[in-house]
Order: structure tokens, then sequence, then C-alpha cells
């Protein structure tokens, strides 16, 4: 009988001996728990910003190869607009929504053809509520990083 309680009492006494976590561990994890995911939300933030960039860009080749589908069955003598916001009769995209606010459409959405010497060149005017391609923006630099900020009026 006393060789039972001296094995319960070591038992109890390992027992005693083990512990959890204490507060300050606890607390350890929850900050880190917070700093990564206070990183994954900065990060994530960037990437849905560059692919609303992205998409402002695929509006403006997707305006430029209209304007060149145009220039096809169209003769363009010297110079000419293509406005996309309205439809007088030609609509060329069925609707380009703002991808930045995606209830509007675009402020501004033009493509100057100028004709030289039977040689077509194309200059988008796109502006959106929050970023731009600024005046003048030839065919080959569309492209995210030819986007401006739009400033206020």
């Amino acid at each position: 009988m006393l060789e039972k309680m001296k094995m319960i009492w070591q038992d109890a006494k390992q027992l005693k001996d083990e512990r959890g976590l204490t507060l300050v561990e606890l607390l350890v994890v929850v900050v880190i728990l917070g700093i990564i995911a206070a990183i994954a939300v900065v990060a994530i933030g960037g990437i849905i910003e560059n692919s609303k960039k992205d998409a402002m860009v695929a509006d403006a080749k997707q305006m430029v190869s209209a304007a060149k589908l145009y220039t096809v069955s169209n003769s363009v003598e010297t110079t000419e607009a293509l406005d996309f916001k309205t439809t007088d009769g030609k609509e060329f995209i069925a609707s380009m929504n703002d991808p930045f606010n995606t209830d509007n459409e675009y402020g501004t959405a033009v493509v100057d053809i100028t004709n030289t010497d039977g040689k077509y060149s194309y200059t988008v005017h796109l502006v959106g509520s929050k970023f731009q391609f600024a005046d003048n923006t030839s065919e080959s630099s569309l492209k995210k990083d030819n986007l401006a900020k739009v400033t206020a009026k």
C-alpha cells in the first residue's frame, strides 16, 4: 500500500510540474500573428491596385484596337477623334467602366487617329476617377507605369 501511495505521489508531482502556456507566451503569439496579418493586408492591397491599373491599360489597348478596325473600314484623311463615351450611331465597345469606380464610366475615353502619308498613329486620352493616361499617350506607351494620378480640378 505504501508503494502505491508513493507512485500516486510521484505521478501527482509530475503532473504539477507540467504546465500550459503562460499569458506572456500567448500574447507573443497573438502579436506575431498580428504583424503577419498587417503585412498580408498591405501586400493584398497592392495586388488589387495593380490589377485595376492592368484593367485600365487593357481598356486603352481595346480602344486602340477598335480604332484600328475603324480605320480599316473608314478612311481617315488627316485626323479624327473617336469618342468611346458617346454612341452617335457608332458603338465600338459595348461599355467601359472605370475599374477604380465600377459604378461610373471613364471621364474621358477618346482615341485620336492621325493619318500621315498613309501611316496611322493613335493617341489615347483615357481619364478615370483615380488614374489617367496623360495626354498624347501613343499606342506604344500604353503601360501600367505610364498611368498618372488624376489631379483635382
